[in-house]
Formats: structure tokens, sequence, C-alpha cells
């Protein structure tokens, strides 16, 4: 029997892989299963159908499919097929202190929904998926910060190849959402000819970018910034993503962070 589905999975271009998986999001597939689509370090987006889950004997799967676990699985993987398979998996990080708390909860949500409407089907990324489990790991030990979803955008960006430029200066002090920079202030005929002119933050919100971005990048102290002014920003930064991220949208997370970081 092993040597039949030996042979049958080389013929098939079938590989058994060891990784590491971050779930992003589930659907209910037949009576029992899901479809379990997960941000793996060695393959990037995957989609995993999972058997049994939603069966009375499927509670401890359940439990480890919760939104952004951190697993360790042994995956069967066929380059062909948009539906792989999961062998084994359990849970790599134990998080202690994220479920009990309201904050952290939320913004575990609003990183899932950042993953899940930014990441593209089979792109690797090991230093986004590092970087999201270290975030992770700190977010469950430390207090939190009311900037860290700020801070998750902008670091998040960088490892997507789409982060803003921080050229801030007195010269060009205006952020511009979709050239991904600051400029000079649009002069009137600029403003009514160059499309782009419409996509100028005004020079509080750009300062408010430029600091963040400063702090981010370990340039600057920590921006001290009303509850107004973050969430302001917090859109600011989600409009950019949208603009350059042509799946990203229809995002709402952020208004649960808006109710409870203030």
């Amino acid at each position: 029997m092993y040597l039949k589905l030996k042979l049958r999975l080389k013929l098939n271009k079938t590989m058994i892989l060891t990784t590491q998986g971050l779930v992003l999001h589930t659907t209910k597939y037949g009576e029992t299963s899901i479809i379990a689509k997960m941000f793996t370090r060695e393959l990037g987006l995957c989609s995993y159908i999972i058997k049994g889950v939603r069966s009375s004997n499927g509670k401890t799967k359940q439990n480890l499919l919760q939104p952004l676990s951190h697993l360790e699985m042994t995956v069967y993987n066929n380059p062909k097929r948009q539906l792989q398979y999961i062998k084994e998996m359990r849970q790599a990080t134990h998080y202690n202190n994220i479920q009990n708390d309201g904050v952290k909860m939320a913004l575990l949500f609003f990183m899932d929904e950042v993953l899940y409407k930014s990441l593209k089907e089979e792109e690797e990324n090991k230093a986004l998926f590092d970087y999201v489990v270290d975030e992770l790991k700190h977010i469950d030990s430390e207090e939190q910060t009311s900037s860290a979803p700020i801070n998750f955008l902008i670091n998040t960006a960088h490892h997507l190849g789409i982060e803003p430029m921080d050229n801030f200066s007195q010269q060009e002090p205006l952020f511009n959402l979709m050239e991904g920079r600051f400029q000079a202030a649009p002069s009137t005929y600029t403003t009514a000819t160059n499309p782009n002119a419409a996509y100028f933050l005004d020079k509080a919100s750009s300062s408010h970018i430029h600091n963040c971005l400063s702090y981010s990048m370990n340039h600057g102290p920590q921006p001290q910034l009303t509850a107004l002014q973050r969430s302001t920003t917090l859109n600011n930064l989600l409009e950019y993503y949208h603009i350059h991220l042509s799946d990203f949208h229809n995002f709402t997370s952020h208004e649960v962070l808006h109710a409870v970081l203030r």
C-alpha cells in the first residue's frame, strides 16, 4: 500500500513537505470539511481541504484553525492543483494573552484582514512570514500601544514591496498617495491638469505620515498622536494599500480598532 501511494504521488508530481503556516480564512466545504487559506513560509499563500473539522470529533482541529493560528504542518503539495491537502498539523506557537484581551483580539483580526487582502497565490515571502510571527509573539507578551496598527501597515508594506518613501522635507512636504512619496504642493495649474494631484494629503496628515514612517524605520521618536489623528493616519494608509494593491478593498476590521484604541 505504501509503495502504491509513493508511486501515485510521484506520478502526480505531488511532494510531501514540512512548512509553517498562518491561518487567514476558512470557508465551509461539503458537510464536515472546510477550505483553509493559509500563508505558508515556504509555499506562500495556499488553500487546503481539511476533512472532518465540522464533525462531532473535529473540535481539536477547529481550535487549531482560528485566525492567525501559527501551525507546523506536513502537507501534500502539487503545483498543478489549486486545493492541497494537509497530512499532519500541530500548533507551533501558543498565545497566552491575546484571546483574553479585546484590544489584542481586534489587532489580530486587523492583521489577519490586511494579510488576507494583500497576499497573492503562491508568492513566497519568508521575511514577511517571520515578521508576522514575531509581531504576534510581541502582541501576546507586551502591552500594546495605540500605534501598533499603523506600524504593522508600514512594516507590511515594506515586505510587500510597496513601502512609502520617506523623503519629507520643507521643499516636498505633502504626501502623494498615488506616487508613494512626498512632493511639493501642486500649483493651481497642476491641480487642474494632473489627475494625481487629487491624491495629495494636507500638510498635517502628511506630517503624521512622515513621523510614523520615521518611527517604524527606527529613525525617530514615537509620534504622539490624538485618537482622531491616529484614525485619520490609519485610514490614509489603508487608502494607500487600496491604490497600490488591486484586491485590497471592502476593508472593515479597522472600524473595531477605532472603537477600542481611543
